[in-house]
């Protein structure tokens, strides 16, 4: 229960009318008379500052009505309160009262911000100006701000990064900023401390998964003023890191990996941008009229309670003979990935043709996407959702219902948590000479022969040899709402 100790508690001018005035050890601000009303320090407060022999208090509180769109998502507004005390002694007890309230809770008083000016729309550099920036200088928080100026920039500047000279990063971009920061703080020789740094997003980008999974989770908007907040206050929540692993190569995910139709929508669609957002909805359209079905193998470890999905693996399994060994004798001078084991009775399987499959980390995959609507934060496990098999009109019908996750209700769609999983990609059905698309984070992992862009350009991955994914329970730190 909160504690409604008063700290203060005296008449005073609240926007200039006379009103019982009270500040409560919980942090409440309260007042009474020709106008009433509160604010929470923590849940509305960014700062204040004295203006003569008056306190302004600055708020960020949620608008009249709370909702959005029509939605019931909830949106803040800028406000500040006038509050005049009765005496300098008392507007000096306020502002020592206040600042008392504000430092007990641990928010970041220094921050580096990442913004990705060529994310999305590129219109990260002026969201950050108008929307991020003014409520950064609010609440007193000061910032260095660097722009990506490439790929990988940003996991360079995590790699190099001395981490005590930070209370947090955040990312004003897409969701691409924030894997390749990871990737770059588990890279660093100290990285047990430096993955330890919390990381905020800011929604800036075409994607904007992380951002809208953390506001979604408790009803605010996905908008840039929301989430700056949610840094502000200074809340976490641990998120569960997947390490992807192919051979000898590593790549740590934080939202997802598809292979089959949904990658190629995400990935082919690239060469009809100029149609801007509405190039998924084309191209889905074409995929599903002209479906592919992908030849392969998954196998995976399931979570408790998912133990009937697949089909038993023999003991005999070479390849994952092979796993349980690698995880047991490689650790680990630098992150690796996590210390797993598994004995082969554990795995189960399921061969294809697979139209699609998808691995996710949270519940959405962008602003209007949400693939796996019972994904947790930091629950150690991956959802998986296959689709192996469907009618091209039901498969139509499926993939409109994936904004409110209703796809998953579909009995053309497997959904199953695994604690561990193992693609084994092949060629398309029919045209044997063609393969697919990894696609991780929303970056291409590996790509097949005669796929989109084969050749021109360096993927990170092969696409043929097993690609191997574990999850690291709670490994990073988000700033979130609380």
């Amino acid at each position: 229960m909160a504690d409604s100790t008063p700290l203060i508690a005296e008449e005073a001018l609240v926007d200039g009318n006379p009103s019982t005035v009270t500040l409560s050890a919980s942090g409440r601000i309260e007042w009474r008379g020709k106008s009433s009303g509160c604010l929470s320090v923590d849940a509305d407060v960014l700062g204040y500052a004295a203006e003569g022999s008056a306190l302004r208090i600055r708020a960020f509180v949620k608008k009249s009505g709370g909702c959005c769109c029509g939605h019931k998502e909830v949106v803040r507004e800028r406000r500040d309160v006038v509050l005049e005390p009765s005496s300098e002694e008392s507007l000096g007890l306020w502002c020592e009262r206040l600042r008392q309230c504000i430092d007990s809770l641990a928010r970041p008083q220094n921050l580096l911000i990442l913004v990705n000016p060529y994310g999305g729309k590129k219109s990260a550099s002026k969201i950050f100006q108008k929307e991020v920036a003014p409520l950064l200088a609010a609440a007193d928080v000061k910032y260095t701000l660097e722009e990506t100026q490439y790929r990988f920039h940003a996991k360079e500047i995590a790699h190099a990064l001395d981490i005590s000279k930070y209370d947090g990063i955040v990312c004003v971009s897409g969701d691409g900023i924030i894997v390749e920061v990871i990737n770059g703080l588990l890279e660093k020789e100290d990285w047990p401390t430096a993955i330890k740094m919390p990381i905020g997003i800011i929604p800036a980008g075409s994607g904007n998964g992380m951002a809208k999974s953390l506001l979604d989770s408790v009803e605010e908007a996905c908008v840039a003023s929301n989430a700056t907040f949610a840094v502000i206050r200074g809340h976490k929540r641990a998120l569960d890191v997947a390490t992807v692993l192919q051979e000898e190569t590593r790549f740590f995910s934080v939202l997802m990996l598809s292979w089959g139709i949904v990658a190629d929508i995400d990935i082919e669609s690239e060469k009809y941008r100029w149609m801007g957002g509405a190039r998924i909805d084309f191209y889905s359209i074409v995929r599903m009229i002209d479906l592919r079905h992908y030849n392969g193998r998954v196998s995976f470890v399931p979570a408790p309670g998912y133990e009937v999905y697949g089909n038993p693996v023999s003991e005999q399994e070479e390849s994952l003979s092979r796993l349980n060994s690698l995880s047991k004798s490689e650790k680990q001078c630098a992150y690796l990935g996590p210390m797993c084991s598994f004995e082969p009775q554990e795995w189960r399987t399921y061969d294809g043709p697979f139209i699609s499959v998808w691995l996710h980390n949270v519940p959405w995959g962008s602003e209007t996407v949400m693939p796996a609507p019972d994904a947790k934060f930091s629950d150690g496990y991956l959802d998986l959702i296959l689709v192996r098999d469907s009618p091209k009109l039901a498969l139509i019908e499926t993939m409109a219902k994936l904004s409110d996750g209703g796809h998953v209700k579909s009995p053309h769609v497997l959904y199953l948590k695994v604690k561990a999983f193992y693609l084994e990609p092949g060629q398309r059905a029919n045209e044997t000479d063609k393969g697919g698309i990894i696609d991780c984070d929303g970056e291409v992992l590996a790509r097949g022969q005669g796929t989109y862009k084969f050749g021109q350009q360096q993927d990170l991955m092969a696409y043929g040899p097993p690609i191997y994914m574990t999850v690291d329970k709670g490994l990073a730190t988000l700033f979130s709402p609380k």
